[in-house]
């Protein structure tokens, strides 16, 4: 039986148990499936997963990705499961990410105030803090191999057929928030799109067998 993690963040808690995956499409299930079929596969042979979400920017959604992924594996007690994000260029971790993120329920300290800042986000108390910062996809801090990679935008998509290192590329893309930034609907559309990364993702490891 699964068992949910009581050190779970009570706002993070709530938010994830409000989500609604009847809303999600046969033809989006489609497109999330290889995900969770990748993830499936690694749990039965008791290995590590190790999910590197790519967007061109590495400043928003790929961050939405990796933070919600990380904690819902967490959510639903699925161990080593190891998330990152990387982007075909560096930029910065929008503010407006760890905004949105902060909003529902997650920790977030900077640790390092510069260019491309570096934020500790937190989901629970005694988890590991998620190290948020923009770096290209192949950066250091990023696996090398023995991963997949989640492509969470259209460019980085067209731009990356091949991914070095990944035993597996899945598209699964998700609409720009970048599109109301500086408008009165920025904070709206990018709750919404934080919301619908988590519904996916949640119905993507509500599917594993542990």
């Amino acid at each position: 039986m699964i068992t949910e993690k009581t050190t779970l963040y009570t706002e993070i808690k709530r938010v994830i148990n409000a989500l609604n995956i009847d809303g999600i499409s046969n033809e989006r299930k489609a497109i999330l499936q290889p995900l969770a079929d990748f993830i499936q596969a690694k749990v039965s042979n008791h290995q590590e997963i190790r999910i590197n979400f790519i967007c061109t920017h590495n400043s928003r959604r790929s961050h939405l990705s990796q933070v919600w992924a990380q904690t819902l594996a967490y959510y639903f007690n699925i161990k080593n499961v190891f998330c990152y994000s990387g982007g075909t260029e560096t930029t910065v971790l929008f503010p407006m990410v760890a905004k949105t993120l902060r909003n529902s329920g997650f920790q977030i300290k900077t640790i390092s105030k510069n260019e491309n800042p570096i934020y500790a986000i937190k989901y629970a108390d005694n988890a590991h803090p998620i190290i948020g910062f923009s770096k290209k996809m192949d950066d250091d801090f990023n696996p090398k191999s023995a991963f997949v990679a989640v492509m969470t935008c259209d460019s980085a998509n067209e731009a990356c057929p091949l991914v070095p290192g990944a035993e597996q590329r899945v598209p699964i893309t998700f609409e720009d928030p970048k599109a109301f930034d500086n408008t009165p609907q920025q904070v709206e559309k990018y709750h919404e799109r934080s919301l619908q990364i988590a519904t996916e993702l949640f119905y993507v490891f509500s599917q594993i067998n542990p």
